[in-house]
């Protein structure tokens, strides 16, 4: 049986090398990872439907990679949480709030059709904002959760990692009736133990040192780059190959054994997404 290599955040940029990218993974071993939208410099927001148009764009390159490769892709849309911001500060809190809310019901319709496999990176601000935009954050990211409860897929969470983050993505999910283990914390700590996690599941950073501190207490957890294709700086957060490259190595030195792999590359991401 075929090892999977997965990666589960990976963006693509249409002036970037995109496709090119992905045959670059699929050449360095990989099988399969999760396109994550973001906003793109051609769309600007200013409506719900503005949402829509840059989840085509996703779609549009998703595609565009199963159809030059052998990739198994998953597709996760949403409204990039910090955009509340700059939303709040042309049209006031109020209605940058609905425009994020009418992003998240644009995104879960996608996946209702089958067209789209989660929703995300939605959150919060990752930096200290005003209290205001914090909470109508939360509003936001709870109405996509209860959104994800009713269609039954996994929500993608951009937001700080502190202490106090989990326990926030618990009580938020337990408010929209979401199951924790269908919030992904992208760019999490290497947090594994039930302790850590409290029923969340950790999407980590595929460097060396994040990685073996993760696998000394477990393999619940899915790897990530964060690529996001930068015509100006290809390698930027990680370049596409990293996840391969980091398996391969941590493989043959002993350090992850391929029971490890299966769970991380293969049995998570499939439980959490289903794999066209």
């Amino acid at each position: 049986m075929a090892v999977p290599i997965y990666d589960n955040h990976v963006h693509l940029n249409p002036e970037g090398r995109n496709v090119d990218a992905l045959r670059a993974f699929e050449a360095a071993g990989g099988t399969g990872l999760t396109l994550v939208t973001l906003p793109y410099r051609e769309v600007p927001v200013s409506s719900g439907e503005d949402f829509s148009r840059s989840f085509r764009i996703t779609l549009s390159l998703a595609e565009r990679g199963r159809e030059a490769t052998g990739l198994k892709i998953n597709v996760a849309v949403g409204p990039y949480p910090v955009l509340i911001i700059p939303l709040a500060e042309h049209y006031g809190l109020e209605r940058a709030e609905r425009i994020m809310k009418e992003g998240m019901e644009a995104a879960a319709r996608l996946v209702a059709e089958g067209k789209a496999d989660a929703i995300g990176e939605v959150g919060r601000p990752h930096f200290t904002v005003d209290p205001e935009i914090s909470e109508a954050s939360d509003r936001v990211l709870i109405r996509g959760m209860e959104l994800a409860s009713e269609i039954g897929c996994p929500v993608m969470i951009h937001s700080e990692s502190e202490p106090h983050t989990y326990s926030d993505l618990k009580r938020m999910a337990g408010t929209a009736c979401l199951d924790p283990g269908r919030v992904i914390k992208h760019s999490s700590r290497p947090l594994v133990t039930d302790a850590e996690t409290i029923g969340i599941m950790p999407s980590i950073p595929a460097s060396r040192t994040a990685v073996r501190e993760a696998l000394a207490k477990g393999n619940r957890f899915m790897l990530e780059t964060d690529y996001i294709d930068d015509p100006g700086n290809p390698s930027a957060v990680m370049s596409i190959n990293t996840v391969p490259k980091r398996i391969k190595a941590m493989t043959a030195s002993g350090e992850m054994s391929v029971e490890d792999v299966h769970r991380i590359c293969g049995e998570i991401p499939e439980r959490l997404y289903g794999f066209r």
